[in-house]
């Protein structure tokens, strides 16, 4: 069943890069832009700049880092070390597949910051949303109290959201970017779960 659904799934994500590739989606993405940036001011732009250097890469990488020293070497979790890195290098490597096979340029409508390279899939939204899904799963293996899980859960989607969020307020992605990083993510992290739920009972 997973597998079909897995299948479908990419399906999807074909379906939408075909209506991107034939700018079909360019009235959606318009009215989002609009409607994002049209909240434009000193400090959601500032909060939008400190968000997409939390979402950059020159920050990810320590991050991922140091949570890999925590499961490591604090809470002795070796197994899942190998779920994080595997999980955020392949969503990494497909994403930088992915940019030169559609080339598509990015916006030029009203941006903030600076941003070279193509824009869909969206990077930063593909890193984001794996990243925190995973962290979710890892911990929420090992939260037995309901309130800290759902504090979680609220943490993770927060933090995914405003990160695609930002990326449109600044200007440097359409939101059907960041729309098909997430999904292609989700597809992603589905794969990586089952693939190491399966490994760790084999492993056991």
């Amino acid at each position: 069943m997973w597998l079909i659904l897995f299948i479908l799934a990419i399906a999807g994500f074909q379906g939408l890069s075909m209506l991107v590739s034939r700018d079909k989606l360019k009235p959606f993405d318009e009215t989002i832009i609009a409607a994002v940036q049209g909240q434009e001011n000193d400090g959601l732009t500032s909060i939008a700049k400190v968000f997409n250097k939390i979402g950059s890469t020159s920050t990810m990488i320590p991050i991922v880092l140091i949570v890999a020293v925590l499961l490591f070497f604090v809470f002795k979790h070796r197994k899942e070390l190998v779920l994080l890195l595997g999980g955020m290098l392949g969503s990494t490597l497909l994403n930088e597949l992915l940019k030169p096979m559609y080339e598509r340029d990015r916006p030029n409508i009203h941006r903030l910051v600076e941003q070279h390279g193509f824009s869909y899939p969206s990077g930063n939204a593909m890193a984001a949303f794996t990243f925190y899904v995973l962290i979710t799963y890892l911990l929420w293996r090992h939260i037995r109290l309901r309130r800290w899980r759902l504090a979680l859960l609220c943490f993770s989607a927060a933090m995914i959201m405003i990160m695609g969020v930002s990326r449109i307020y600044l200007g440097v992605h359409y939101p059907s970017d960041i729309l098909a990083g997430f999904w292609l993510s989700a597809c992603w992290v589905a794969l990586c779960i089952r693939l190491f739920r399966s490994w760790v009972r084999t492993n056991k």
